[in-house]
């Protein structure tokens, strides 16, 4: 069977940025589940396992655009101390949810002082090339359910 569309994909994989720093891995883990064509993964990594097989090595450099995209300096914002002050440890590097026009967003605190916040609701590795060593653990059609619901069930999917 072959890596397509509306199949669940299990696979173990590390990603490095490009000094060869490990941002992510599943080593000591279980395998990441994902339905492949839903947009769970990043599109690159999406496209460079497409048509794979159980047990195929896939080695790939995906570019921010095919990533998390680029980083967008507008998403950087300060915020006035005072509308955190139900979090008096609030550091930087600290990450947060919040609402926005556009639904949920996450944001990185980038540095607080006395008056002001500044927070980054650019993605983490946005802006980063992704460099991704994966290894196709197994490949099974989708159910009904996890199409409908388009994410996995099951062991290491959501859990109804």
């Amino acid at each position: 069977m072959k890596i397509s569309k509306d199949h669940v994909v299990e696979v173990e994989y590390t990603l490095t940025d490009d000094e060869g720093k490990v941002l992510d891995t599943t080593s000591g883990r279980s395998p990441l589940p994902y339905l492949h064509g839903k947009n769970t993964i990043v599109p690159g990594l999406e496209e460079a396992l497409e048509g794979k097989s159980v047990g195929d090595k896939v080695t790939t450099s995906i570019s921010p655009e095919k990533g998390y995209g680029e980083r967008n300096n507008d998403l950087v914002t300060m915020v006035p101390r005072e509308e955190f002050k139900d979090m008096p440890d609030l550091e930087a590097g600290a990450q947060l949810q919040g609402q926005s026009e556009h639904g949920t967003q996450f944001f990185t605190v980038l540095n607080v002082t006395d008056t002001e916040v500044t927070l980054d609701g650019n993605h983490p590795l946005a802006g980063i090339t992704l460099n991704f060593d994966v290894e196709i653990k197994s490949i099974r059609p989708a159910s009904e359910e996890e199409l409908s619901h388009g994410h996995v069930h099951g062991p290491g999917g959501h859990q109804h």
